[in-house]
Order: structure tokens, then sequence, then C-alpha cells
């Protein structure tokens, strides 16, 4: 890529995110066992934290979390899983000197580069949770940006911590984030993309037909990929660097059976799910983004049922299904939403 295409690249993700990334294999050194359980001296609360590729079920897993009385969960600190991430408060090389200089004699003669880390996170989650009453804490923020890097991130700094981990069917996800970016992001859009935007407001009924796809034939293909790279990574890190304190749980069985997916997570954290069941069917009554969406793109969203399981049997055209076939079809089989190819 030329240097003028690098600019460009640079300054389209600082004006979407606000600043320029860090570079995401930058080594954190790992927090040891000894500073780990000091660092629960001053912060106590037990930690967790829900990753998802984006439109997976994230925030509505967050909500029905912290309906427990002693569950807070709030959303995208994106500690780990969005740059320019926690680790940027330690990587600049000043910062990095100061934290490990030997004539700091704060430091013991180690990096505290792993505790400024671990006590900046813990002080955030702990300060919210304590405003609601809560004695467990935990983010939710999608990591589909960097995938299992952010599994290694979190392991470094919290290896005592507990990863929670929501999938849903990948053709979902990727027709809902479509329009995610239809809806909210129209600023970074490509003048493609927003024809394809416009023509849907006017008139799905083609869409609907199965003969105009919303994607573009790149953005099916990074739709596919980047699901498929998301789930098999984050699985694979998740069960060999946080083993038993790994959770796993699919949209569509949250939606069948709310109180009981839910029960299973609290339990997983530690926390009692007695008595609780009639406000997680309330809750689930509720679609507060699904009202944002309508208020906001009422033409475009108007058409949807948000968070619906098997949208994608409604909108994917004969060639959107053969990419997902293509590079996603082995893993839809591993998670069940497909038995075979032929589909």
């Amino acid at each position: 890529m030329s240097k003028f295409g690098k600019r460009l690249k640079l300054a389209a993700y600082a004006l979407r995110y606000g600043s320029l990334p860090v570079n995401a294999s930058s080594k954190v050194i790992p927090i040891n066992p000894d500073e780990a359980a000091e660092a629960r001296l001053f912060f106590p609360m037990p930690k967790f934290f829900v990753f998802g590729h984006a439109r997976s079920g994230t925030t509505l897993l967050a909500r029905l979390l912290r309906l427990h009385p002693e569950v807070h969960c709030n959303w995208q600190a994106h500690f780990f899983t969005r740059p320019p991430l926690l680790k940027s408060l330690v990587t600049d090389p000043q910062v990095a000197d100061w934290l490990s200089r030997p004539s700091n004699r704060w430091n013991r003669g180690d990096d505290l580069s792993p505790v400024v880390l671990r006590a900046a996170a813990d002080f955030i989650l702990e300060r919210d949770a304590r405003r609601a009453g809560k004695s467990v804490v935990g983010d939710k923020s999608p990591n589909n940006l960097l995938n299992g890097e952010s599994v290694t991130l979190l392991r470094s700094i919290y290896p005592d911590a507990r990863l929670v981990f929501i999938i849903r069917d990948g053709r979902d996800a990727a027709l809902s984030h479509r329009f995610q970016n239809f809806i909210d992001a129209r600023e970074q859009l490509s003048k493609q993309d927003i024809a394809i935007r416009d023509a849907f407001a006017k008139d799905p009924h083609s869409f609907f037909e199965g003969q105009r796809s919303v994607f573009t034939p790149k953005s099916i293909r990074e739709a596919a990929q980047g699901w498929v790279d998301n789930v098999q990574q984050t699985t694979h890190l998740g069960r060999e660097l946080f083993t038993e304190r790994f959770f796993t749980l699919q949209y569509e069985d949250l939606l069948k059976a709310p109180f009981e997916q839910i029960s299973k997570l609290w339990q997983f954290l530690g926390v009692n799910p007695k008595g609780l069941e009639d406000i997680v069917v309330a809750e689930m009554q509720s679609n507060p983004d699904a009202a944002w969406q309508r208020q906001k793109a009422g033409a475009v969203a108007a058409n949807l049922e948000k968070g619906r399981r098997g949208s994608w049997r409604d909108l994917f055209t004969p060639g959107d299904k053969e990419v997902f076939k293509e590079i996603a079809g082995e893993t839809l089989i591993t998670w069940n939403y497909e038995q075979d190819l032929d589909w």
C-alpha cells in the first residue's frame, strides 16, 4: 500500500474511533499471581468479561446479567477489544521506562505496567458496581476487531477473571451488522453501500425476493470470514487460557429459554438465580435497541424484525449463501446451525 493510501486508511480509522490505532501485537507484561492476589485485596469484587462478535446478542446478555441483585454488567469499556486498548496507558516508551527504571523504588525492581493496568480497570469496574450496590462486576465489549488477541490481552491482566463468549448464527450476525452500519454509520459507507441502503429503504421487495443483495461482494466475504475468525480464535484461546473459567452460550438458546440459560451463567459467576424468573421474562419483552433504530432510520429499520432468529433466510441471495457456505460452512456445522452444506 502506498504511503498516501496508508494515511487515508489511518485518517478513516481516526474518524471512526476518535484516535489512531495502537499496535495490537505490542506485548504487555502479564501480571504475576502475587500481584493479582494483591490487587484483589484492594479491589475484591469477582470480575467477568463478555465477548462476542458484533450483533451477536452481547447487549441483551448484559441486560439480563445485571438483573441479578448481586451482578453488575455495563458495556463498551473495550479494555481489551478495541484500540487504543487499556494497554495504551503504558506502551508509550517514556511511560514504560518510568514504570520500570531501576531508580524508581516503588516498583520493587519490576515493571509496574501490569499493576497499573489492573488497578485502572479494577477501579473503573468497581466504582460503577458499588454505585449500583452490586458485588460481582463485568464488562461486555464485542471482540470482533481483535478476535483471539483480545483473549490473550485479557488473560495477561485478568488471569483470575471469568470469560463469557456468546455465539450467534454468523449469517444473522452479518445481516444485523450490515443494517447497523446502514443506520448508525452512514458516514463510513461507500457510494455503493449508500446506493444499496437507499434502494432498500425505497423498495425492499426486490431484496426480500432474493433479486438483490444487501451486501457487496466484498462485504459478504469479509462478514463471513470475520465471523469464522472470531468464533474459532475466541473459543480456542478461551478454552486454552481460561479453562474452567470460560463459558460459551448461543444467542438462539438464550431466546428460546432465557431463564434457563441465564441461570446457568449466573451459577457460573457464583450467584444464586432463585426467584428471578419473572423479571427475566419481563426483560425479554423489551427491545430498546430496536426502538432506537426505528427512531433514527425508520425507512430502513421498519422492514426488519430486530433480533429474530433466521432473518438471513429472508434476505440472503443464492450468491450470499454460496459465499457463506464456502467460508463459514464448516463452522456453522460445528455449532449446529446446519447439519451439512445442503442449505
